[in-house]
């Protein structure tokens, strides 16, 4: 065996390794999460004020009199807006946009009009993920957010069948999106919509590579029943969020 060769065997190891130390820390704690489909009321103020909390610590937004973060997009008919708790604490949320050529309406429609338009208009359907924000301060363990909260997109993906992920991010935090989900670059960093930062277009492709990604993080696993309580329908009138227990531990071969 050569040098590059036993490189090779041995990065996959590592990898494997951690995977499944991921894996094992991920479905403990899933155990004191719940996702809450957020519509209205405290919980709704609760999200906006995390996302405000989050974004003027990272620079993406000035100060705000309300110290709320919202925008047009949130109250549209295809958005869903998600708040995850963990051990009965508000740790981070995000929001998604299923998007169609009959529901066309997102921000990253809004941004990146020059790549999606004519995809939507060929029929092509995407789940738009923004609104990510998080709480440091609360997170039960180190580098543990960004799963327990991209784990929604995985269930969303399962229910709703579409072509592919869209996911706007710095560049800088590429590297996640990429290791992780296989994402791809599809536009160079450029203004968004709402925020101050400039912001580039990943894509995490459906199909064979979200077959792939559940293989490799049987914790992003789902029943039919937890993607309908999250997905089926939005509630845009309940006032009181719609608590949604994560399913993956029932599946046999992910513990």
């Amino acid at each position: 065996m050569d040098a590059a060769a036993a490189a090779r065997n041995t990065s996959g190891a590592v990898r494997a390794a951690g995977d499944s130390v991921l894996n094992r820390s991920m479905m403990q704690l899933l155990e004191h999460v719940d996702y809450r489909l957020i519509t209205g009321g405290e919980d709704l103020e609760a999200i906006y004020r995390l996302r405000y909390k989050s974004y003027l610590r990272s620079g993406m937004c000035g100060p705000i009199a309300a110290g709320m973060f919202e925008d047009r997009w949130d109250n549209l008919p295809n958005s869903y807006r998600f708040g995850v708790y963990c051990y009965g604490e508000l740790v981070s949320t995000i929001r998604f946009h299923y998007i169609s050529r009959e529901h066309p309406n997102s921000p990253s429609v809004d941004a990146y009009p020059e790549i999606l338009i004519e995809r939507l208009a060929r029929g092509e359907t995407f789940i738009d993920g923004t609104r990510f924000a998080t709480d440091p301060d609360a997170a039960p363990a180190p580098g543990v957010l960004p799963f327990l909260t991209l784990r929604l997109a995985m269930v969303a993906s399962l229910y709703f069948g579409q072509n592919s992920v869209l996911t706007p991010v710095k560049v800088e935090h590429s590297n996640f999106y990429s290791r992780y989900f296989n994402a791809v670059q599809r536009t160079e960093a450029k203004e968004f919509p709402g925020v101050l930062t400039r912001i580039a277009l990943f894509e995490i492709p459906a199909g064979e590579n979200m077959r792939l990604t559940l293989e490799r993080f049987p914790f992003f696993r789902s029943t039919p029943m937890e993607q309908r309580l999250m997905f089926g329908n939005p509630a845009i009138n309940r006032l009181t969020p719609l608590s949604i227990v994560p399913t993956a531990k029932y599946y046999r071969d992910a513990a």
